[in-house]
């Protein structure tokens, strides 16, 4: 038999999954300073890593920025996944309901715009959907966009149509 066991598996990650682990750290600090301060406050992090994450807000200079950011993944890389893992489900679910809010705010949009182009044919088709709404008022309001429209003036009759669509949309 020869000095060295081929049958011997080496200890730990490989150097490859050590990097994705590190790379997927980077991008979660990188998450982190990007986030509002009542999302940050929310979090269940360690004081030290809240104070880390806000000197690297502070830093302007872009280099400098990549670098100080580079520090606080090397700061929550010695967390414990127990404390990691629940931070990426919270930030995960926040981008999904984001991404609820942005789909549910581009199907007003196009409510609007449809209201707009088609008239009482999309407005019936509104109030069926929506039975609480305001018929004359939403009327009027079709009515004066167009005419701020043909006009070029600005859209304040529009801006309005869309904020009475989106109070009536439970889930915008």
């Amino acid at each position: 038999m020869s000095d060295t066991d081929s049958d011997e598996q080496p200890e730990g990650p490989s150097r490859s999954q050590q990097r994705r682990e590190a790379l997927a750290v980077l991008k979660l600090a990188e998450d982190l300073v990007a986030l509002g301060d009542a999302l940050l406050a929310r979090l269940p992090l360690p004081a030290e890593i809240i104070d880390e994450v806000r000197r690297t807000r502070a830093v302007t200079q872009q280099i400098a920025h990549k670098r100080q950011t580079q520090f606080l993944a090397k700061q929550m890389r010695r967390l414990d996944d127990d404390v990691l893992d629940p931070i990426r489900r919270i930030l995960e679910n926040e981008r999904g309901a984001s991404r609820k809010q942005a789909a549910n705010l581009h199907q007003i949009e196009l409510w609007r715009d449809r209201l707009l182009a088609e008239g009482d044919v999309a407005l019936g088709e509104w109030l069926t959907q929506h039975p609480q709404a305001d018929r004359q008022h939403l009327r009027t309001l079709i009515r004066q966009a167009k005419l701020e429209a043909e006009r070029a003036k600005p859209p304040r009759a529009a801006r309005e149509l869309f904020r009475l669509l989106r109070e009536a949309t439970p889930d915008a």
